[in-house]
Parts: structure tokens; sequence; C-alpha cells
């Protein structure tokens, strides 16, 4: 199957599904689509308040009180522990898919209201979602729409998630380096190491972070703009590639999904640490495909201005990226396999042998 076929699936995190191309038309009648009305129906508005609940048990999960879909009544009077973590989360994520659909609307391009995805087991998916979508149900005209509605998104949830970042460090714990501490540690950007040093006012990787759960919020919105930066397909990546670079985007997104794969290979050939998650992204990009169909006017280039906005939106890209963005570290020293130059030691320690997947963040 050519990997340009249109798909009508929606991808896992907050990016912009394929459409069906349409019908190239002659310049001198293309028209602008007009958007038919996108309200908001039960099942979205289902959606986010059952994704808001589990975000939350996440929280309280982390925060070390007892929630299970078993318990209900135990849970709710145990909710109000994971509110510090599920709102943030849940306002990154809203205003990535709201600047998606503001922009596209605006654009008279037909669009669906954002599709929360809730995860129901939060001592399994602890952050207790899969993120959101929206789908595209009529092409963008031009490359310039597409950049702009492909764009936005991220920009709007990375602006929510250096606040949060910020705010969250300011209530976090720091103590003297313990390599035996053990845990789950998160890998660092050049944008959350900045974020860190500045705030903390020290080097971040010489100390122990126990981060509170409105920073993790904020790393996790981190994460999750680098993930839909991602220079394939019709991740918001493949779009801002699509409509700066044209027919080399298919190029560009084969040498990422090579690049994808050394991550993984190098640092397991040289011992050191890596992300397997890698893998599964070269595998889910080769499912979703690495082309981009084509816009009506395919050959109209971005203006100056835009031109310098996808430039900038690439450098967002490269400072929110991480190699390994996080890893499990026993508690043995000698035994932990960290990267050398990238470590970030936010602490995260299993709550109780119940539930061992647990991490605790900073108490409420």
């Amino acid at each position: 199957m050519d990997d340009s076929t249109a798909h009508d699936e929606s991808q896992v995190l907050t990016d912009i599904p394929r459409v069906t191309p349409a019908p190239v038309y002659e310049p001198e009648v293309m028209a602008p689509s007009r958007a038919r009305p996108s309200g908001v129906t039960r099942l979205h508005v289902g959606l986010f308040l059952l994704t808001l609940l589990t975000t939350t048990m996440a929280g309280a999960d982390m925060a070390g009180a007892f929630v299970s879909l078993a318990h209900p009544f135990a849970t709710f009077g145990n909710l109000a522990a994971g509110l510090s973590f599920s709102i943030p989360l849940m306002l990154i994520l809203f205003a990535h898919e709201m600047g998606h659909y503001l922009v596209a609307r605006r654009n008279d391009v037909d669009v669906s209201p954002p599709y929360f995805i809730p995860a129901p087991l939060p001592s399994i998916f602890f952050i207790g979602t899969f993120g959101a979508f929206i789908r595209m149900r009529s092409p963008a005209r031009t490359r310039r729409v597409m950049f702009d509605i492909g764009a936005a998104g991220p920009w709007a949830g990375a602006v929510l998630a250096v606040l949060a970042v910020a705010i969250g460090l300011k209530l976090s714990d720091v103590s003297p380096l313990d390599a035996a501490a053990g845990g789950l540690q998160l890998g660092n950007s050049i944008l959350f190491w900045a974020l860190s040093y500045a705030v903390l006012g020290v080097d971040p990787n010489s100390v122990n972070v126990n981060l509170h759960p409105i920073a993790f919020a904020g790393w996790i919105g981190l994460l999750v703009t680098t993930l839909n930066l991602l220079p394939v397909g019709q991740l918001d990546g493949g779009h801002v590639v699509y409509a700066l670079f044209g027919r080399w985007h298919r190029t560009i997104a084969r040498l990422f999904i090579v690049a994808c794969v050394l991550m993984v290979v190098i640092p397991l050939f040289m011992g050191s640490a890596y992300w397997g998650g890698w893998l599964f992204w070269v595998v889910f990009l080769f499912f979703l495909g690495l082309g981009h169909p084509a816009t009506v006017d395919a050959d109209t280039p971005l203006d100056p201005r835009r031109r310098a906005f996808a430039w900038a939106t690439i450098v967002l890209f490269i400072v929110t990226f991480s190699p390994v963005p996080a890893w499990y570290a026993p508690s043995s020293p000698d035994q932990q396999q960290q990267p050398k130059d990238n470590t970030y030691s936010v602490v995260y320690r299993p709550v109780s042998p119940r539930l061992p997947a647990s991490v605790r963040l900073k108490g409420l």
C-alpha cells in the first residue's frame, strides 16, 4: 500500500488525522470550502469528563492515595489528591487541540471538536490518558493553511506546559544527589533543563528533585509537544515539514525514521541507556504512512513570515526533544543504567509493595 494513501483513523496522540485528498481544482475556480458547524456532542463531553476522572485517579495514585475502579466510593474520597496533576495536564492537552481547532475553523476547514482518550488503569497507564485528537473532515486548501493548523497546536500546548513546569518546580522538593535512590527518572531536554536551572538556581543534574505533580504535568506536556512535532507523515511536525519543504518532506521523514532506529541501536551496542519507545514509533509511523497528502494548491510556498515561524517551530522541536525521555533506575547503584550526559535526577519511589508500578510525587 502506498504510504500516501489516506486513512480515516485518528492518531493516538494530539495530532491532526488523515483526510482523503480533495480533487484538484483549477486555480481560477478554486474557492474556500465552507466548514459545517462542528458542535460539541455528548460523546465529546463524556470523553472529556472520563479522561478528567482517569487522569485525576492517576494523580491520586502517584500521590499514594488508594484508587481503584473496583472500590468507587473509597476512590471518590481520594480524588482530591490527584487534581494538582490532572487539571494542568488536561489544560495543556485542551490548549493543544483548541489551537488546531480554532485555526482550522478560522480557515473554513471542517474539523471536529477534540476527542479525549482516557486510560482507565492508573497503576498501569500511570498518566491516565492516551492524549486527544481532532478529526479534519475536509482538506486544507494551501500549504500555508496546513502550516497554520499544524503549528498552532504545539505552540499553544507548549506555552501552558512551560508555565506548568515553572510553577511546579517552585513547589518541588530539592535534596542532595542520591544515586542509589532509584525510581522513575525523567530525561533532559534543552528547554526543561533551562527551566530547571532558572527556577531552582542550581544545576538540576547535581541534585535530586522530587517533582511536584504540576511540574510533572508540564513535563508530559513538553513530551507531547515533542512527539507531535516528529517530522513524519501527518503528525504536526509532518504538516510543518510539508508546508516548509514541499516535496522533500518524504525524504526528511525517512531520514528521521533511520535516526529513531539509531537512537536505540547505537546506545544498545555501547552499553548505555536508550528508550525502546523509538522502535514503537518507527512501527507506528510506518503504519500511519510516511507521506503527506497534497493540499489542493501544493505549489504556493510559505510567505516570509510563516517561513520564519516554521523554522521557529523546528527549533521548538529541538529544544523539547530528549533522546531518552524516561527510564526506570533500580535502587542499587551498581545496576543503574543512566544516560551519561543528560540525566535529570527526578526521583519517583514506589509508594508501597501493593503497586510496584506506582510512582510517588511530592505530597500535596
